[in-house]
């Protein structure tokens, strides 16, 4: 009878092992806890500084640039001279054009001796004219010419006075001809090698500032219009950015930004001031065509924090499109699809709860659940898909 008992209890024993080793553990979960706080979602895209009013410099006549004393980075004031801009030496002639216009110069010169002949012959005819008047006059006094005579020979004379006067036009009309024919030939020497002097035309600075580029250093020809120099104010500066349109579009003026690795400690804070109206197509690393907006943002950190910036420096942006104190948020991970709407699993009593929730929003790690959620509640992050309603779960120890 007593080994019966031991037998009997013994087999009870193996059964309860049995039983222990096949009955289901509790699966271990890790857990996170829903927070209340500010919540934040964000644009983030590379940008880059530029100056915000910049001047490009051109010369308003073609000519000959003197070498540019201007370098990178120094100062202008209103009206400093910039560059200097010479006029052009004439073209040199070849002997064909040469031998031309040394006749072009002998004809002038006929031309002048012939002038100077009919200057010549006007005055004689002027001198009788005058001659003829006199002697008129005396015969009219006499009686033996008309007085109406007499006036013919008056208009006589004032006919060979224009004559004279129009000969002399033409006289010197023959000698600006001649230096016109004879400019040609002249030698002006090597264009460039002239002294600054009154014919030149320099260029001056319309604001004060400093030199952001010099386009053309070496002296040379320049046609009107060339740009020689870019100014502006490095202290004033804002950042460029290119967003999605559907990001851009919930974008406004006055939207805060982050500023990150722009080569200082910190970050540094900013506001749009401007949003593009017109977008524009660019193709991503992968060759998908985007259509992307700028959006312009204005630095609100104190100066002297990112006076080391310069024009062109590249930062990464963060818009933050939107922005909610107080915000009821949970781990991105814990969320998952249940039909149009998103569910999570809450940890009561060792066991998990489905619980739908509305997401009102999401960034790259939280998401903002307006309402369903208890601040400080337990969830499962990375739920297993085996995970049911009502599962019995150990949450990790580091959960």
């Amino acid at each position: 009878m007593k080994n019966k008992l031991i037998w009997a209890a013994a087999g009870l024993a193996f059964l309860a092992g049995l039983v222990w080793a096949f009955w289901p553990s509790p699966m271990e979960v890790e857990v996170a806890r829903v927070t209340q706080g500010r919540f934040a979602r964000a644009v983030q895209e590379d940008g880059k500084t530029r100056v915000r009013e910049r001047y490009v410099v051109s010369t308003h006549v073609a000519g000959h640039l003197a070498r540019m004393t201007l370098v990178q980075g120094d100062s202008v004031l209103p009206g400093a001279a910039v560059a200097v801009v010479s006029p052009l030496a004439p073209a040199l002639l070849d002997a064909r054009s040469q031998a031309e216009q040394t006749a072009r110069v002998g004809a002038a010169q006929a031309a002048l001796a012939q002038a100077r002949a009919s200057v010549v012959a006007a005055t004689a005819a002027l001198a009788q004219s005058r001659v003829d008047v006199l002697r008129n006059a005396a015969l009219v006094r006499q009686g033996f010419v008309s007085p109406a005579q007499s006036e013919s020979t008056r208009l006589a004379e004032l006919l060979r006075l224009s004559e004279l006067e129009a000969a002399r036009q033409a006289e010197t009309a023959a000698l600006f001809a001649l230096e016109q024919s004879r400019a040609p030939l002249r030698d002006y020497g090597t264009a460039g090698t002239q002294a600054v002097g009154k014919s030149d035309f320099t260029v001056r600075s319309p604001v004060a500032g400093k030199m952001l580029k010099v386009l053309v250093q070496s002296e040379g020809v320049v046609q009107a219009g060339t740009g020689l120099v870019e100014i502006g104010d490095p202290a004033r500066l804002e950042v460029v950015v290119d967003i999605l349109t559907e990001e851009a579009a919930q974008v406004a003026t006055g939207t805060p930004v982050q500023l990150l690795n722009w080569g200082g400690p910190g970050m540094l804070q900013g506001v749009v001031r401007y949003v593009e109206p017109a977008a524009f197509t660019k193709v991503s690393a992968l060759g998908v065509e985007e259509q992307r907006v700028n959006v312009i943002a204005d630095i609100t950190s104190p100066q002297d924090v990112w006076k080391r910036l310069g024009d062109g420096f590249k930062v990464d942006v963060r818009v933050l499109v939107q922005v909610k104190d107080g915000a009821v948020m949970v781990p991105v991970s814990a969320l998952f699809p249940i039909g149009a709407r998103s569910g999570v699993l809450v940890l009561e009593a060792g066991r998990v709860r489905l619980q739908e929730v509305t997401v009102q929003a999401r960034n790259g790690t939280q998401a903002w659940v307006p309402e369903g959620l208890a601040v400080n509640a337990q969830v499962v992050v990375y739920p297993d898909i085996k995970l049911q309603d009502g599962a019995k779960v150990k949450a990790r120890p580091d959960g």
